[in-house]
């Protein structure tokens, strides 16, 4: 698969970690786009991602350094993308 990527767009790293299922951690996030007790929408290099879940709290963000963490019972992370979402875990 070729990626059609511009010469002047710098590709970032993001690592995801969900520990048992009960706490989030994401590199690479640019913005926290929505967030409830059910859902948490994120803008990670340029692509949506919904964690999806039940009593989900954002514990912490940073906008520099792309730091995201996130707890409560995680049900699922979808990345989105032209395409549609791509499922994580089930």
């Amino acid at each position: 698969m070729a990626l059609d990527i511009p010469y002047d767009m710098e590709i970032k790293q993001s690592v995801l970690t969900v520990e048992q299922q009960k706490k989030l951690t994401m590199t690479g996030v640019s913005s926290v786009d929505a967030f409830s007790e059910t859902g948490i929408t994120l803008t990670v290099n340029g692509k949506r991602v919904q964690i999806s879940g039940s009593r989900l709290k954002v514990l912490a963000f940073s906008e520099g350094s792309g730091n995201f963490t996130a707890s409560g019972e995680i049900v699922s992370v979808r990345y989105g993308n032209k395409g549609g979402w791509k499922k994580l875990f089930k």
